[in-house]
């Protein structure tokens, strides 16, 4: 379920000193409370790839900075500074991929990881000079919305390319799927942010899709690639 916390104010939280291990389970509990109100321990530990007792020790120390409300076996939610904390190392993440493929010329399926180190970089005058820099983006290089200094964000309307409908003029606006190996996969299908497209042919039997890429020609993708690339109307 996307979210635009659109009401949410980014307030610079640097007084509250944050590890590098803090900012990225505070990331990750912000992400999985997209799909549900209550993020489990177990969650949390699947999608870090580590041990539940190490999520419990780190829940405890968010939950004494008032960054989460936790109580175990009931779950986890954000409280409104994580959501502003988690908000912040978002849109450093995201500013530093578009200053990559932007500015430095690298490919947007080599960005990820570097990012990763990147945003954790908490200076607030860095933060601010980069955006100027950059002429304030709204999206990163897969189409996510970055927040603005206040924590807003420009959500487009999209939907999944295996839902839309035969030959209706479309626009590539984001991806689901960020991995180098997808990225890949598109750029060999001729396949960016911004691409013009249409459906002209959805196969019944396993609903992959014949696709009309401007200045591409027709390429065939399958429902798996069409359910991971989000269009809105031209």
């Amino acid at each position: 379920m996307d979210i635009s916390l659109e009401s949410l104010l980014i307030r610079p939280l640097f007084m509250i000193e944050l590890s590098l291990a803090e900012e990225n389970y505070l990331k990750a509990i912000f992400h999985l409370a997209q799909q549900t109100d209550k993020v489990s321990t177990r969650a949390i530990a699947q999608h870090m790839d580590t041990k539940d007792s190490s999520v419990t020790n780190m829940l405890r120390k968010l939950s004494e900075k008032k960054l989460i409300d936790y109580e175990k076996r009931y779950g986890v939610s954000m409280t409104e500074s994580g959501n502003k904390a988690a908000l912040t190392i978002i849109r450093r993440h995201r500013l530093w991929e578009v200053f990559l493929v932007d500015k430095l010329g690298f490919k947007w399926d080599e960005v990820h990881e570097l990012a990763e180190q990147l945003e954790h970089i908490q200076s607030p005058k860095l933060l601010e000079k980069l955006d100027l820099y950059l002429g304030s983006p709204t999206v990163d290089p897969h189409g996510d919305p970055i927040p603005d200094a206040s924590g807003q964000m420009i959500i487009r309307k999209h939907q999944p390319l295996s839902e839309a409908e035969l030959h209706v003029p479309l626009r590539l606006v984001r991806v689901r799927d960020d991995s180098s190996e997808f990225l890949q996969y598109l750029d060999l299908k001729g396949l960016q942010i911004g691409t013009h497209l249409q459906v002209v042919e959805r196969i019944s039997y396993d609903e992959s899709l014949t696709l009309q890429v401007v200045q591409k020609g027709n390429i065939h993708i399958s429902e798996k690639v069409a359910q991971n690339l989000l269009v809105s109307l031209i």
